[in-house]
């Protein structure tokens, strides 16, 4: 179920971080409750970057950011507790989660893992719709990934919603709920820690032709070529990372 957003006055945030000026009002979309309505809005600016690593997320700041009552609120926070996203803090209340590159490291072997064995279902299964699907999102993709090498700020909610989608209709036709289902959880652990510490240097990427290779590949059903590909675009990811974590601390990448 999808949140609709709407334009509010900016309030500050605690830690001063910029983004949070761009938080808005949450309205529940139709059979929506005011408890999902939080957490979807909550977890996107947490995933986003907006709420920054580290915040205390207090009540009464976020009622005024959100337009959101208390409980639905605590409730949640509880939810994003159980998702790692947020830490509760006993008395003192919620914070959110602090990023860490050796999780990083963790969650991108695990995304590795069920990616590919979800890619290798959906190429022996996928039929002509899938087919029709995984051309539809290579055709945004590659749209989005030119866009990208033009880019000369930060890399738009655009291409990341392209991205996940390119992904996603790769394995749609993998035939298990709950591998999809766990696939998600750790792209969204992922997109946390892109939009944090990698998207400075996605564009000096050749992203679009990792993707057409990708896309080509599982086309072809040529399942072995298709999942190395993706172990390899997951994999540069990673190691971005960890050179921008390097020179962070004043250590050379490796």
């Amino acid at each position: 179920m999808k949140v609709s957003l709407s334009n509010t006055v900016a309030m500050p945030d605690e830690v001063g971080h910029p983004d949070a000026m761009n938080t808005q009002i949450l309205h529940p979309s139709e059979g929506e409750t005011l408890v999902d309505t939080a957490y979807r809005g909550l977890r996107h600016d947490i995933i986003a970057g907006t709420r920054v690593p580290g915040e205390r997320l207090r009540i009464e700041k976020l009622k005024a950011l959100y337009g959101i009552g208390p409980t639905p609120l605590r409730e949640a926070l509880q939810k994003l507790a159980q998702d790692g996203l947020v830490v509760t803090e006993g008395n003192r209340g919620f914070t959110v989660a602090p990023l860490d590159p050796s999780e990083f490291a963790d969650l991108n072997l695990a995304r590795t893992v069920i990616e590919k064995e979800a890619l290798r279902l959906s190429i022996a299964q996928g039929d002509t719709a899938w087919e029709a699907r995984v051309v539809a999102a290579s055709y945004i993709m590659a749209k989005e990934d030119a866009a990208l090498s033009r880019a000369e700020s930060a890399v738009p909610d655009a291409w990341e919603q392209a991205n996940a989608g390119f992904h996603a209709a790769l394995v749609s036709a993998c035939g298990s709920d709950w591998l999809l289902r766990l696939r998600v959880g750790l792209h969204d652990h992922c997109e946390r820690y892109r939009r944090a510490s990698v998207y400075q240097r996605l564009g000096s990427r050749d992203l679009g032709a990792e993707h057409a290779a990708i896309s080509e590949a599982a086309l072809a059903r040529d399942a072995e070529r298709a999942c190395t590909l993706t172990e390899r675009h997951f994999a540069l990811t990673a190691a971005i990372l960890k050179e921008v974590e390097g020179a962070a601390a004043g250590q050379p990448g490796r």
